[in-house]
């Protein structure tokens, strides 16, 4: 896979990267074997941006901190091949009462320290502030982490689901190389201020759930299909009466895709590859077939047309999914 500059802060990646979360939460129950040969078949398809979080996985094989665990399993062999990235800022995620942020200078210096043992490295590449605490001015996190930098702990600062105007104060403490939101086809909220600021800012852009969260595949048409711990059961946008309306604006998706003798996925990605050398999506895969599928979108070149009529079919969906 071709390699590409994420920021205009030195950092090179592959262009697509892998999400590891589902690995260990949220969308229904993990095989850890499966996802460590998922992981090493990223690398050998070129895919060197790997990226978990502190907080992903409370349960599963390795306890608390678990995918962090198990990605430094898979990795353990293979370090040199990887710009690794994991994040701090989501304390924990209780139910019933949501995420418990903390960012404080000591609590990301202790996160960044357990970061580094679960992972079995002595520096992370790439360390996202997950989420600002409202407790902490996002001067005194980004601090912190500038610090790290200058220990060595960390190579690059990254921020997540970040406002324009904070991002704008991130990067006046310290050089961000990257921000990371949600962005695919069926949410492109961060096109009104997020990304033209990371662009003039020199910010790369890392979309998470580029696929729509598995819908803009075209295999999602029943939330029934769900496991009882999928999140994805709670979503609004996943209620039947919106996987119904939606159903419709894929099949220009499809349509695309089979002038392409390509499918639907492959189409989204590629779409969002479309949009900026800057932009490196991340989808998130626990298998080795669906992981190839993704890398292949990396290669797809979707004519003008094709790009101008997924456009419509984005503005349907955006006006469906409520």
């Amino acid at each position: 896979m071709r390699q590409v500059a994420l920021g205009s802060q030195g950092l090179r990646v592959s262009a697509q990267g892998l999400g590891c979360m589902g690995m260990s939460q949220s969308y229904g129950v993990g095989n850890d074997t499966e996802s460590i040969s998922t992981i090493h078949r990223a690398l050998d398809l070129g895919i060197t941006l790997i990226d978990t979080a502190n907080v992903y996985g409370a349960t599963g094989l390795y306890g608390v901190g678990a995918n962090e665990k198990l990605v430094g399993y898979a990795l353990r062999e293979r370090r040199d091949e990887v710009v690794l990235a994991t994040k701090c800022g989501i304390h924990d995620v209780r139910p019933g009462t949501g995420m418990v942020l903390r960012a404080d200078p000591e609590y990301i210096r202790r996160s960044c320290e357990e970061s580094l043992t679960r992972l079995g490295v002595d520096h992370i590449d790439l360390y996202y502030l997950h989420r600002v605490d409202p407790k902490t001015p996002i001067e005194d996190s980004i601090g912190a982490m500038a610090e790290l930098v200058k220990a060595g702990k960390i190579g690059h600062i990254g921020v997540s689901e970040l406002p324009a105007d904070e991002l704008e104060r991130a990067h006046a403490v310290h050089p961000v190389t990257a921000v990371q939101s949600e962005y695919s086809l069926w949410t492109r909220n961060i096109e009104e201020s997020v990304l033209p600021t990371a662009r003039r800012l020199g910010i790369g852009v890392v979309p998470f759930s580029p696929l729509g969260r598995g819908f803009l595949t075209g295999a999602v048409t029943t939330r029934d299909a769900f496991d009882a711990n999928d999140m994805r059961r709670g979503m609004p946008r996943f209620s039947q009466d919106n996987l119904d309306a939606n159903q419709q604006a894929l099949d220009l998706i499809r349509a695309i895709a089979g002038a392409h003798e390509a499918l639907p996925g492959q189409v989204a990605l590629a779409w969002v590859h479309a949009q900026g050398e800057d932009i490196v999506p991340i989808p998130g895969t626990k298998r080795v077939s669906y992981l190839e599928q993704n890398a292949a979108a990396a290669d797809l070149v979707l004519t003008s047309d094709d790009l101008a009529r997924l456009g419509e079919v984005a503005a349907r969906i955006e006006g469906a999914r409520r």
